[in-house]
């Protein structure tokens, strides 16, 4: 029998063509990929009271989607979504966002190809970030934060000024996530979708380093693997994909989000 071999590199091909076939997925509105990456990030234990805010550009320019305060993540759908322009003024919707909203404007700002940001104070990342400790990229599962984590190692406080917005803007730089010391995580990503995973994946990546480290001294790994298996997991139909899987867990217990 002849073993077809061929390099690595036509096989990550075919996969992307396969997942483009196969991968179908919703075309849902912004709006409603928000509501359900509220709902996915609550179900994942990323709530802490009010504490926490997920946002997302509009189709207006200077204009976004964001939580309204008072609500808790679990509670968000579509409909109660507030539109707000660029100095936290509410356009659509009833009630307030939620001041610490404020650093989100900064990213935006300053990064054009930023369209959705997480920032949670999810316990695993939390936990992590009390200890000075930057994540650490060990593990295939974590891998899509290679070279894709910054590490703010101060905390400057309650993000409500333009201080704290500037200082996290500059931080994350180029990066998709950010630990934040003393406080929490933040995704700032090119999709709804993208942003939602990331901070699933970043606080299972802070309680894998955390048993790890319980455990023993964490083993590093090839970094030229490690970028191939970082391109690999964020192939976009994947996120696509991965975000559709955790939008039918949402949707199995509450078809009104996105009604």
């Amino acid at each position: 029998m002849n073993v077809i071999v061929r390099d690595k590199a036509d096989y990550h091909e075919q996969t992307t063509q396969r997942m483009q076939q196969h991968f179908v997925v919703p075309e849902w509105t912004v709006r409603q990929k928000l509501a359900l990456a509220c709902r996915m990030l609550a179900a994942d234990g990323h709530d802490s009271g009010l504490a926490g805010q997920l946002s997302a550009r509009a189709a207006k320019p200077g204009t976004y989607y964001m939580l309204r305060f008072g609500l808790g993540l679990e509670e968000i759908t579509a409909e109660n979504l507030l539109l707000v322009d660029d100095d936290l003024n509410v356009l659509e919707g009833e009630g307030m966002p939620n001041p610490s909203n404020r650093f989100h404007l900064w990213i935006y700002r300053a990064k054009p190809r930023v369209n959705a940001i997480t920032h949670t104070h999810a316990p695993h990342v939390s936990a992590l970030s009390m200890i000075g400790v930057p994540l650490a990229v060990a593990h295939m599962d974590t891998s899509l934060f290679h070279e894709d984590c910054a590490w703010l190692p101060v905390w400057p406080g309650t993000p409500i000024g333009d201080d704290e917005g500037r200082i996290i803007s500059e931080a994350i730089g180029d990066k998709r996530a950010i630990l934040l010391a003393h406080h929490g995580q933040l995704t700032a990503c090119s999709s709804v979708e993208e942003a939602a995973v990331m901070a699933i994946f970043i606080e299972r990546a802070a309680r894998l380093q955390l048993m790890a480290m319980s455990a023993g001294k964490i083993q590093s790994i090839d970094p030229q693997l490690a970028a191939e298996a970082h391109d690999y997991r964020l192939k976009q139909r994947a996120i696509a994909a991965t975000f559709y899987y955790y939008s039918r867990r949402v949707l199995r217990q509450d078809k009104t989000v996105i009604a």
